[in-house]
């Protein structure tokens, strides 16, 4: 069998149309890990059972969105960088996508829906890049982001549909397993992780191809859960379905999320408005952290029964972006 040169290797890693790999989310994991030092892996015990959540909520932006956006960014060759880029996100991508635009001097215009959370608006306003609102039930972000590349130039980075992307979530696998490991426990046997459009769900499940995970949604926005039980990929239902997991609400994900966590038989499962906020009160009280709803859909799937911990279990708490007045009337349980 012939082998490919490291240069050759190396090449392969930047082609846009390959798939993604744990050879990249390995090389991911070792760019990030240079750049961030590692968020915590703090253990929180369900009904007697101890599980390992991940709080990706303190990355610098907030979640764990700043791993793929700097993989992403810090790849493009100097003519690309000159072009700047253009992203589509609800918010959390958004800061990631400008926080590493900011750092590697790269103009970033982001497509954001007009009722997104004022705060992540103005967060991403604030780190330099151009935001442009489209409405989310009556226009497609995708349709927006490629007139204005097609318009301005520039290189697209989509919030979940691109092998960097992928990657680059898929960091916070390697860098868990290594916390995990450092504490004498030989790895997680299983992962549950927030899902929205299945960047950090294929992420994870190519940095931990041994283990078993399950891909949480909020209820209403459960397009990856159906698409899994179908075969097929499946459109949300309702773009106007209500859901306080903005983060979350994306509606369908792309074959090649699709293709890695299909060929993992990874499952997903739905979680209800009560069944998050209860995790975000639980996550307050138990670990002091504040995770926005999106951010706490994983942990509430374990709570709430519809996923049985493991003898290790990775949970992501992959955000903490929330408006603090909303904030404030979840934990007083209004």
């Amino acid at each position: 069998m012939t082998q490919q040169s490291p240069d050759a290797r190396h090449d392969a890693l930047l082609d846009p149309a390959r798939a993604p790999s744990l050879a990249g989310v390995e090389r991911a994991a070792a760019k990030v890990a240079a750049l961030l030092p590692p968020t915590p892996l703090l253990p929180l015990e369900v009904d007697g059972v101890t599980v390992w959540c991940k709080a990706e909520c303190l990355q610098p932006v907030g979640a764990f969105k700043i791993r793929g956006a700097w993989h992403r960014l810090s790849d493009l060759s100097p003519e690309q960088a000159a072009a700047g880029v253009v992203g589509v996100s609800s918010g959390n991508h958004a800061q990631g996508v400008a926080w590493a635009a900011k750092r590697l001097g790269i103009k970033a215009t982001i497509v954001m829906p007009s009722n997104a959370p004022q705060m992540k608006l103005a967060a991403t306003r604030a780190l330099g890049a151009e935001v442009i609102l489209y409405d989310r039930v009556t226009e497609s972000r995708d349709a927006v982001a490629a007139k204005l590349l097609e318009e301005n130039g520039g290189t697209l980075v989509h919030a979940y549909g691109d092998p960097w992307i992928i990657e680059g979530q898929g960091s916070a696998g390697i860098e868990a397993e290594a916390q995990l490991r450092a504490r004498g426990i030989d790895g997680f046997d299983k992962v549950v992780a927030c899902c929205g459009g299945g960047g950090l769900s294929a992420g994870l499940a190519l940095a931990l191809p041994d283990t078993e995970l399950v891909a949480v949604e909020p209820q209403g926005w459960d397009d990856v859960t159906r698409s899994l039980e179908a075969g097929e990929i499946l459109s949300v239902e309702d773009l106007a379905y209500p859901t306080e997991c903005d983060a979350l609400q994306t509606p369908q994900t792309w074959p090649i999320n699709f293709a890695v966590l299909q060929a993992r038989g990874v499952r997903g499962v739905a979680v209800t408005r009560e069944e998050v906020r209860h995790a975000m009160r639980l996550v307050f009280e138990k670990l002091h952290l504040v995770v926005e709803p999106g951010g706490a859909a994983a942990l509430a799937a374990v709570l709430a029964g519809k996923v049985s911990p493991g003898k290790a279990t990775l949970v992501t708490l992959s955000g903490g972006n929330v408006d603090p007045k909303h904030y404030a009337e979840i934990l007083a349980g209004n």
